[in-house]
């Protein structure tokens, strides 16, 4: 059996198109995205997923080279999509950052900070403790699993090509960042108003009674509070995941020409 130079270079660019959108998901997204794991790992990670799913991927343009012009730029926008997909799963989790942010600054618990496994960058405890919260419920949930079939599918739905997403796509990649500051507040809202209502009572008593000293006993006190709310609001975290992370399935299917739909 013989081989043309031309049937295995298509070959090859058929797997480095498909590994290109596979890889950069991979290389982007919640948990195996994640900086504690080893880059290589998800590199090795991707090219199995990609060898795997090959024969169930549509074959790429005919009328490209592999070593032409045309052909990087089929590159550069399989990597655009599924950054975007990872991103808008990022997004997701940075929304429960956020919120334990706010919740932290409300509750005199912003001071204690530790390295955030998805950004490399300190963030205070209360948003790393929701952001393990909330990647269990995503590995619970199958969301790496449902995240891989949807890239695969899109092969079909959003074919390899030169063109990739719209100016539109990447305007609801952008608008997902007031997305995620609203989740955030909604989140948060019930732990603020039960710390104003905290803080409040601490300037009647302050002004009842003046001896005390709301410097040294107030801050003990609004952080036990701050506890005992973080303890209250731990039954809303699998609700607000839900609707996040439905809408977040919801906007990478529009994205990517609706891979969802079952057949």
């Amino acid at each position: 059996m013989v081989f043309s130079a031309d049937l295995i270079l298509d070959l090859i660019a058929s797997y480095l198109w498909a590994f290109s959108r596979i890889a950069a998901m991979m290389m982007v997204m919640v948990a195996i995205g994640s900086k504690t794991l080893p880059t290589r790992i998800r590199l090795f990670y991707a090219l199995t997923i990609t060898l795997i799913a090959l024969p169930a991927i549509p074959a790429g343009p005919d009328n490209i080279e592999l070593f032409s012009l045309n052909s990087f730029i089929v590159v550069i926008q399989q990597v655009l999509i599924g950054v975007a997909i990872g991103t808008i799963s990022v997004f997701v989790m940075q929304t429960f950052v956020i919120a334990g942010q706010i919740i932290a600054m409300q509750t005199s618990l912003g001071f204690a900070s530790m390295a955030d496994p998805l950004s490399g960058e300190s963030s205070p405890v209360v948003g790393q403790f929701y952001v393990l919260l909330v990647t269990l419920l995503f590995l619970g949930v199958d969301g790496h699993l449902l995240m891989i079939e949807m890239i695969i599918k899109s092969f079909s739905t959003l074919p390899v090509s030169e063109s990739g997403l719209l100016a539109l796509d990447y305007y609801h990649v952008a608008d997902w960042l007031s997305t995620m500051f609203h989740a955030a507040l909604a989140f948060s809202i019930a732990s603020m108003v039960a710390m104003l209502l905290v803080n409040l009572s601490f300037g009647i008593m302050t002004k009842a009674a003046p001896q005390l000293n709301i410097f040294s006993l107030g801050f003990s006190i609004s952080m036990v509070f701050g506890l005992f709310v973080l303890w209250i609001t731990l039954l809303n975290v699998p609700m607000h995941f839900e609707n996040q992370w439905t809408e977040g399935v919801t906007s990478m299917c529009e994205m990517l020409n609706n891979p969802c739909a079952k057949p």
